[in-house]
């Protein structure tokens, strides 16, 4: 709303026909609400009646005018009197929100309270209301800025959005489906090459094998032969000829079963197949694992010690080492302690957070791992019934029976993550913020297995 209305409003105090004229004149709907408001009154309850009036000025008023005005009871020129001291009702009391006389606000029942003339009370409100209707008016503008530019604006680029991340999707499987179209006609090919290999060795091992035991079969009938039919005088001269057959048949080599006839189980190893499987894994709702992971009390070295929820391993130095009672699950020496989770069918995951630690193991090991003593039947990595990934002195290796596999890790990791896929035989460790395998290794596992960790420098936690 303009400032001419404002002013011609309160100022100038025109008839509520001057009014109209004045609106219409800058293209405004009188019949709206906002503005029968402004340019008929406002409505004020006087003992329960009304007084009616003009819009602060003399003059005729229009049919609209005069009901509007009749109703606020603020402009009549009958106005209500005050009915205890039959006084006009031109003043306002804001403490009481009520129309009083003069004699009310100096001697009567308002008198202290916060009081202020009918007419200054009339322009306070008016211009309220303008402020309001102004404010309201802006907001309406912006309202439909929003909806006619922004939305529509969003409602476009919605469209190419959607339109390029589509594109994005179908690229990006594609090139995913034809890797792996790639590495499957790979894989097919090796399992194939490597069949023919291994059916190729065993019809030379059955060839050369079944010509050696004609061969002996024949010598060994001849020598029969020689024994029953052969007399006594001519068989004592025939010693050389026995001999040179008994020489033909111990020629003939024991068999012996190689790995060559064998299929190569790495002729279906994949990294790209491993990496999907193990990330689909990963990425799902049981990536860390079982919620009832803990770590064994029982075989928790007396070099470490374990947290109330059975799932943080510190490192303890001497000075505050206890001598816990004996058991023959502790390990008595090496800082190790074992998951209480036997696992041997199935997937598995957990994961470890070793951000605090400067030196751990973690992976997993037979039940029947030696407890006892210094050796290297305790020390997990050292044996043939462990397998775990160490870090010291800021190198990370893979570590199985004695031997080291060095890591190149990129990043230091904040967590390990173990995943244990027992139909398949594998083992893997990673990184599970990257999602990046460090190691894994494929072996036969012979009995089940649990969680092994060791720790020499603070503390290490299993995650849930």
């Amino acid at each position: 709303m303009s400032k001419e209305l404002v002013t011609c409003e309160l100022i100038c105090s025109p008839t509520s026909s001057e009014q109209g004229e004045t609106l219409k004149s800058k293209g405004m709907d009188c019949e709206q609400p906002i503005f029968s408001v402004l340019s008929g009154g406002v409505k004020m309850e006087v003992g329960g009646k009304s007084c009616d009036g003009g819009g602060g000025g003399g003059g005729a008023a229009s049919p609209a005018a005069t009901i509007s005005d009749t109703e606020s009871g603020i402009f009549s020129g009958e106005c209500e009197l005050c009915v205890e001291h039959e006084s006009e009702l031109d003043w306002f009391c804001a403490t009481e929100q009520k129309l009083i006389c003069s004699h009310c606000a100096i001697v009567g029942s308002c008198h202290g309270h916060t009081v202020t003339p009918l007419a200054t009370r009339v322009t306070t409100v008016r211009n309220q209301l303008v402020d309001v209707c102004e404010k309201m008016q802006l907001k309406a503008l912006r309202l439909e800025r929003f909806i006619d530019q922004t939305l529509t604006t969003k409602e476009q680029k919605l469209q190419a959005a959607a339109s390029r991340a589509r594109e994005t999707v179908l690229a990006q499987v594609s090139a995913a489906r034809e890797a792996l179209e790639e590495e499957e006609q790979r894989l097919l090919e090796e399992v194939h090459r490597e069949e023919e290999r291994v059916e190729q060795c065993l019809l030379t091992q059955r060839a050369h094998w079944s010509q050696a035991l004609a061969s002996l079969s024949q010598t060994r009938s001849r020598l029969v032969h020689t024994l029953t039919h052969t007399p006594d005088a001519q068989l004592v001269t025939s010693v050389q000829d026995i001999a040179e057959r008994v020489e033909e048949a111990e020629g003939v080599g024991e068999p012996c079963d190689t790995e060559q006839l064998n299929l190569n189980p790495g002729c279906s190893d994949s990294k790209l197949l491993r990496g999907l499987w193990a990330t689909a894994v990963l990425l799902g709702p049981n990536a860390y694992g079982s919620p009832y992971l803990k770590f064994d009390e029982r075989t928790l070295s007396p070099l470490l010690s374990l947290s109330d929820d059975f799932c943080t391993l510190t490192f303890l130095y001497k000075k505050v080492r206890k001598s816990p009672p004996y058991d023959p699950a502790r390990f008595d020496c090496w800082p190790n302690a074992l998951g209480s989770l036997s696992m041997s069918s199935g997937t598995h995951s957990w994961v470890v957070d070793v951000g605090q630690s400067g030196a751990f193991k973690v992976g997993v090991c037979y039940a029947s791992l030696e407890r006892k003593g210094s050796g290297n039947e305790a020390r997990l990595g050292y044996n043939t019934q462990s397998w775990v990934l160490s870090h010291y002195d800021r190198d990370y290796s893979f570590v199985h029976a004695g031997k080291k596999v060095p890591l190149q890790v990129v990043r230091t990791p904040k967590k390990i993550g173990l995943l244990l896929d027992w139909p398949s035989q594998t083992l893997l460790f990673y990184e599970p913020d990257s999602g990046a395998v460090l190691y894994s290794v494929t072996q036969h596992f012979s009995a089940p297995l649990l969680p092994a960790c060791a720790v020499t420098d603070r503390s290490i936690t299993i995650l849930h």
